[in-house]
């Protein structure tokens, strides 16, 4: 058996799912794949953590992060994250009354989700949803040929095989 964990749990570690207020036809993350890994960057030289895995889909991404012991601070990370990348978007988003009225852009929806990963069962069950997730989505056949996932890494990792979740070998199960 793999162990996918590299490290006790300390500090915690988590899944997150971030969207896009609009959901509907809208690819605003991958076609501006650059400035939201900008947004990471700088992110993580403010309030470090180190993103374990991470898949970035068109309107939506899922991510597994480990924080820095006794830092549970996820939410201004995020923050930080969204503002950075609002704040370099050419503005052509429909805006709520209510966000205008609170000034905000309207990309991203409020809230996220996060989840507290419990051991490393729940820790790979997150980690194949990640990586799953295009394929899922019809995006690609196989997890290998989405480009903006980490599945490479955990590939070089020796987790997966580089035939791992074809569209394929799910249609069959």
């Amino acid at each position: 058996m793999r162990t996918y964990i590299r490290a006790k749990l300390t500090g915690g570690v988590y899944f997150f799912t971030v969207n896009l207020a609009e959901r509907h036809n809208n690819d605003l993350l991958i076609s501006n794949i650059e400035l939201l890994r900008e947004a990471f960057r700088l992110t993580k030289q403010q309030r470090p953590f180190i993103i374990e895995a991470c898949v970035i889909l068109p309107e939506h991404l899922h991510c597994i992060w480990r924080l820095p012991e006794g830092d549970h601070d996820f939410s201004t990370r995020w923050r930080l994250i969204k503002t950075h990348f609002s704040k370099n978007i050419a503005l052509h988003e429909r805006i709520s009354n209510s966000r205008k009225r609170k000034k905000e852009r309207g990309i991203w929806q409020r809230r996220f989700w996060e989840h507290l990963i419990k051991d490393e069962e729940d820790y790979k069950n997150h980690l194949d949803y990640i990586h799953y997730n295009p394929v899922k989505h019809g995006y690609v056949q196989r997890a290998i040929d989405w480009r903006y996932s980490s599945f490479d890494l955990w590939l070089k990792r020796e987790v997966y095989t580089s035939d791992w979740a074809t569209k394929r070998d799910m249609d069959l199960g």
